[in-house]
């Protein structure tokens, strides 16, 4: 269990040892290198793409950080909606107009809300962080190449100096014997010769595997990313167009189908604000009549007869032009000289114009009833809108 022990951490302190080897002969190339001492493998066309994916990675993280705001927005935005919908659904009596279509309205805003972020959610978001995925694997990969042709251009001025080393021992056999050779017997310098020869022929042997290994190594990973870093910067135009597009298109649909909801809130408000008015008119009616009875009554106890002014209003003659009469339904402030002011309850008599030609649609001649009862003056006419008014 011992020896288990020991060996375990022998192959531990060996692989260490290793990887700190390696990191001080790249180190030391890098220096060689930017001192101009060593030649270093550089390929242009890569390192282009290599500042494409850079490019790339940096534009495609900030889209993804971008659309995740927007999202988070979204979803905001739908909680704000959410309680001023449910803010109004509690404030909406049930006896006003259109309560059972306001709850309706209130439950298919949520449900807009929740389908535009869920579909954001699927077509765009998840698409792009799929994308992303790809670009750390690609980055490690682009970072391990580097350190491989760091190792291969170390293994190649290796082997490139024992070749020039080779070279010189094999100058200096050749030569006289040292005086320390001459002074050994023949078969002793035949052995130191030989010595040095196989010693010079190890190292070259082991410098030139390494080099071999170095080299495979690095040309596998750099045909490999030559390969694939063209077709992911290819790739980066179908990725913003599914995005965009996608998002576009939900947005097209969350508006249009919002602007139907907002224009059903906007009918159920008007329409509500009409029904009051009408209570308002009625209530106003109501008082006017019972008053009219009222001073009939006192009228009828009098001893002297009523006036003509004093009669009803079928007693008094209608003024020419006369074609029927409307009640005001809603107040009309008057913003020119020939307009009629209205306020709610006000009976108007309507006139014909003069000319066909001078009548716009939507929009009636009239003299307040009362002032032609007092006056009988139809100079005090003036024009007034139609839908103001309820004909009688």
């Amino acid at each position: 269990m011992a020896e288990t022990g020991n060996s375990g951490k022998g192959v531990t302190a060996g692989k260490l040892a290793i990887t700190v080897q390696k990191r001080l002969s790249r180190a030391q190339e890098k220096v060689l290198q930017k001192l101009g001492k060593a030649d270093e493998t550089r390929d242009v066309i890569f390192e282009e793409m290599v500042a494409n994916f850079n490019k790339q990675m940096g534009e495609g993280t900030k889209l993804q950080k971008d659309l995740k705001a927007y999202m988070t927005a979204v979803k905001t935005l739908h909680e704000a909606s959410r309680r001023l919908q449910d803010c109004l659904a509690e404030m909406y009596e049930p006896e006003w107009f259109g309560k059972e279509e306001m709850d309706a309205m209130v439950e298919d805003t949520d449900t807009l809300w929740l389908d535009f972020h869920q579909n954001i959610t699927d077509s765009s978001m998840l698409s792009l962080d799929s994308y992303l995925t790809q670009f750390p694997d690609i980055k490690a990969r682009i970072a391990k190449r580097d350190r491989k042709m760091v190792d291969f251009d170390s293994a190649r001025h290796h082997f490139a100096s024992l070749q020039k080393g080779k070279k010189k021992d094999e100058a200096k056999i050749a030569k006289p014997a040292a005086l320390l050779e001459m002074a050994a017997p023949s078969w002793a310098q035949g052995l130191l010769s030989a010595h040095q020869v196989a010693q010079t022929n190890l190292s070259y042997n082991q410098a030139e595997e390494e080099l071999g290994r170095s080299q495979k190594i690095f040309e596998e990973l750099n045909v490999e990313l030559q390969d694939q870093l063209p077709v992911l910067w290819d790739s980066r135009v179908g990725i913003y167009v599914n995005t965009f597009q996608s998002l576009a298109g939900h947005q097209e649909k969350f508006h249009k189908e919002m602007s139907k909801l907002s224009q059903n809130l906007n009918d159920i408000m008007t329409k509500l604000e009409e029904q009051r008015q009408l209570k308002k008119a009625g209530a106003a009616a109501k008082a006017g009549d019972e008053a009219k009875s009222d001073e009939a009554n006192h009228s009828n106890a009098a001893s002297s007869p009523p006036t003509v002014s004093e009669s009803n209003s079928s007693d008094y003659k209608l003024p020419p032009g006369f074609l029927y009469k409307v009640k005001a339904i809603h107040e009309y402030a008057a913003t020119d000289g020939d307009e009629l002011e209205l306020n709610v309850g006000d009976i108007v008599l309507v006139l014909a114009f003069d000319t066909p030609d001078e009548q716009d649609d939507g929009w009636l001649m009239g003299v307040q009833e009362s002032l032609w009862i007092r006056n009988k003056d139809i100079s005090s006419k003036g024009v007034f809108p139609e839908n103001f008014t309820q004909k009688l």
